[in-house]
């Protein structure tokens, strides 16, 4: 008897702990469950097919010859988590009836997982054809894309304006952004012309988007392929900023990107707090909206409060591109005090100038100013740093110190070399 009163305790005691053990394992089970996955950004390029393709203007091939040779290095290298599908415009319909030509759009690969050899296969069989209904394309591919909350994106490859008017494609654009969905077109123009440049430069921005103009096959690659690949990257939303006049009334920024307006000929300051140890890093770039003057330059400095420049990024152009980039480092070496805990190191003000030098025709209007993207980072200075600011070259002084004697070395050198000469005279 008291053996079986001992079995049937032991066994109740074991059935409570099963049932125990499941009550907590279940609450854990369901916390141990993998997050949902973000959805996969999406991108669909929109191909012009129309019949000006055929033109042979691009590296001494045909521009329809250039796009699939692009087109297949794209679809090699489009990441695995973009869902990826391509859309054309004037691909089939050949006659002159422009109510039918207008309607010419089509889906040519689907938006989903990437089938290279499928996409490839279906890129070969393009030919020129028809018309340019940029703005029903652009329609076609926002509802390809809609839905879900991945990121969306749409490049738009073309060599000409829409010829589908009254239906405008820049207000297309517009409409879309309007949907609120989030969705991003980028326009790349194959022919150098200030109208489609007008055109594209405007579809582009009503979705904050870029535009660019390419004119070899290997820049529309790299083009295509830089878009594809920002797909898939965490989207940044620039932040709005107003550089001032001066740097004691220019705003304050940390580490981001920032977006602004800069007038033709006229300076922007910003200012930003570095401490000890970290490694200012800005990049300016500016966007030729309007009809420009050749040659032209951008450029970036980092001053002092005081006005003592510490160092400086700049570039120039010669009418080639749209856009114009510079930029800039300063590193900042750690303080000899730094091991004091209870002293906080003090943060060195940088002022930041961005200053231009385009020149527009008197017919052009300078106001609002041209696009300007400025980023800022702070990151941990190099230990041993072997840039030039770090040394002191970017003040001028240890270069003004070569300099000097580099010309007194010189200089002996020179009078030396005269003398004997003289002396080999006289005594000939």
């Amino acid at each position: 008897m008291i053996i079986r009163k001992r079995l049937t305790a032991g066994v109740g005691v074991l059935l409570a702990a099963l049932a125990a053990g499941l009550v907590t394992a279940l609450p854990a089970a369901a916390d141990d469950e993998p997050p949902t996955a973000a959805a996969s950004p999406k991108v669909e390029l929109v191909l012009d097919v129309s019949g000006s393709m055929r033109t042979r203007d691009i590296d001494g091939e045909s521009r329809m010859s250039a796009a699939k040779q692009a087109f297949n290095d794209v679809l090699d290298a489009v990441p695995e988590e973009v869902e990826l599908g391509i859309r054309t415009l004037g691909a089939d319909y050949p006659g002159d009836d422009r109510k039918v030509g207008c309607k010419d759009t089509a889906q040519l690969y689907p938006v989903g997982p990437l089938d290279r050899t499928e996409a490839k296969t279906a890129v070969a069989t393009l030919a020129p054809t028809g018309w340019t209904p940029i703005g029903p394309a652009l329609l076609g591919a926002a509802d390809d894309l809609e839905g879900g909350d991945a990121t969306r994106r749409i490049v738009l490859i073309t060599d000409g304006e829409d010829t589908c008017g009254p239906l405008d494609p820049c207000e297309v654009a517009r409409e879309i952004a309007a949907r609120g969905i989030h969705l991003v077109i980028d326009t790349l123009g194959l022919v150098p012309n200030a109208k489609i440049r007008q055109q594209l430069t405007c579809i582009a921005e009503a979705t904050g988007g870029t535009y660019t103009a390419v004119q070899h096959t290997d820049e529309l690659s790299g083009r295509v392929k830089q878009l594809v690949d920002r797909a898939a990257e965490p989207v940044i939303t620039p932040v709005a900023t107003e550089g001032a006049g001066s740097c004691s009334a220019a705003p304050a920024l940390k580490a981001g990107l920032y977006t602004d307006r800069q007038e033709i000929g006229k300076h922007r300051w910003y200012r930003v707090d570095v401490l000890p140890g970290q490694e200012l890093r800005a990049s300016v770039s500016v966007a030729a909206d309007r009809a420009v003057n050749d040659d032209y330059g951008v450029l970036l400095r980092a001053v002092t409060t005081h006005g003592r420049e510490i160092v400086r990024g700049a570039e120039s152009g010669t009418g080639r591109t749209d856009a114009i980039s510079a930029g800039l480092r300063y590193p900042r070496a750690e303080e000899d005090d730094a091991d004091v805990s209870d002293v906080k190191p003090a943060a060195e003000t940088v002022c930041l100038q961005l200053s231009n030098s385009f020149s527009a025709p008197a017919s052009v209007k300078t106001t609002p100013g041209m696009p300007v993207e400025l980023t800022v980072d702070l990151v941990d200075a190099p230990d041993e740093a072997a840039d030039v600011a770090a040394f002191g070259l970017g003040r001028g002084w240890w270069l003004l110190g070569v300099m000097v004697l580099t010309g007194l070395i010189a200089g002996l050198l020179f009078g030396w070399i005269s003398r004997w000469r003289v002396a080999v005279w006289r005594t000939n």
